[in-house]
């Protein structure tokens, strides 16, 4: 038999699996990467800070398809990181992070997703009217904080519209350091959206300075006016409450972090607070006022779900609970219900002038371990 012509037919660029080449997985080092900040995500980019005063726009490497990068997060970029116009660089690797804020969408789902990294602290922002305060938003939001080793710092705004009282009594015997804003008298005499009294907004100020903090709540509380009031030169969008529904809109469309300026600048009318310094990115450009601190802006969020939350983790947040559950028998659910359980046994110990503090604490402990395992506490 002649041997048969060859055509284009008999072409096989990978012919089986054990004949062709394996691809190495050997990655380069990229030793020669710089380290950024995350500051903004939209749509496949990432917003970067580098060398402190350079604004990247970069891509994720092939290598991190399946990894999310999210705001807060350092990362190694190589590429192109001049920031000129149209530049793009590239992120190969995230760093370890310090901290990382996790949610989900309801206590079932399995899918955890991650609100931000490396923060300090979880500013949550709750009004005390229009919208009325929801204390199992903000149980929840304890709960995430302290599981992922937070600080947390509870700013109700509108204290022109209701007392605060009732909620200081709730969070402060866990801990929680509350502060309280307040809307000026008449916005008409405040340019733009600055509506606070300088005195509010110093206040808040000075328990950001020098850390890395989350904005998290409702829609509607008064979360964007309070970043404009401390970053002017943001312009986060603003919004008003449905009468019908009692619920904000949402103005914030993604997470986004700005730098802090220090201090106050020169108001162009009695009692606005604010100092410029942020750029159009939001990042902020040194004018000699300085910075020290971020805050980290989140879009309104109507569900704060603890799937990802263990009880045990919760615990340790509370030091001298965990060390009196000690004594607790195995299984025990640290619940009003729960059998023989050793912190019943310590609020009865207790001497008659501390007595009240700790039932308020440990009352307070059982509302979030509630708010956790959906049972009643």
């Amino acid at each position: 038999m002649g041997r048969r012509d060859i055509d284009e037919s008999d072409f096989r660029s990978r012919p089986s699996k054990r004949g062709s080449r394996p691809r190495t997985k050997q990655r380069p080092e990229h030793s020669d990467a710089v380290t950024g900040l995350v500051t903004g995500v939209d749509r496949g980019r990432y917003t970067l800070l580098v060398d402190d005063d350079v604004t990247v726009t970069a891509m994720k490497a092939r290598e991190l398809t399946r990894t999310r990068v999210v705001v807060g997060d350092r990362v190694d970029v190589v590429g192109d990181t001049s920031g000129e116009e149209g530049s793009l660089a590239r992120i190969v690797r995230i760093q370890e992070r310090t901290s990382t804020l996790r949610r989900t969408a309801d206590d079932t789902d399995p899918y955890e997703r991650i609100v931000v990294a490396n923060a300090d602290q979880l500013v949550i922002v709750t009004a005390l009217a229009q919208p009325e305060p929801r204390t199992g938003m903000i149980d929840r939001c304890v709960v995430a904080a302290y599981d992922a080793g937070m600080s947390v710092l509870l700013c109700l705004t509108k204290a022109d519209l209701a007392s605060p009282d009732h909620l200081r009594e709730l969070y402060e015997p866990l801990g929680v350091e509350v502060v309280v804003t307040q809307r000026a008298a008449s916005s008409d005499d405040y340019p733009g959206a600055v509506a606070l009294t300088a005195e509010s907004v110093e206040d808040v100020r000075d328990r950001l300075t020098g850390l890395v903090s989350v904005l998290v709540g409702h829609s509607g509380v008064g979360k964007s006016t309070l970043i404009n009031a401390l970053v002017p030169a943001a312009k986060r969008a603003t919004g008003v409450v449905n009468d019908v529904t009692g619920r904000g809109r949402h103005t914030s469309t993604s997470a986004v972090a700005l730098r802090l300026p220090v201090g106050v600048a020169e108001a162009g009318a009695e009692g606005e607070a604010g100092a410029d310094g942020a750029d159009a990115d939001g990042v902020g450009t040194d004018d000699g006022a300085g910075f020290d601190g971020w805050v980290i802006d989140t879009p309104g969020v109507r569900s704060f779900g603890l799937a990802h939350v263990e009880v045990a983790h919760l615990l340790h947040a509370f030091d001298d609970l965990d060390e009196v559950a000690q004594e607790c028998p195995r299984g025990c659910t640290h619940l009003a219900d729960a059998p023989d359980c050793a912190l019943d046994d310590w609020i009865e110990a207790s001497p008659e002038d501390e007595r009240p503090a700790r039932t308020a604490r440990l009352a307070s402990f059982r509302r979030l371990l509630s708010s956790r395992t959906g049972s009643d506490a």
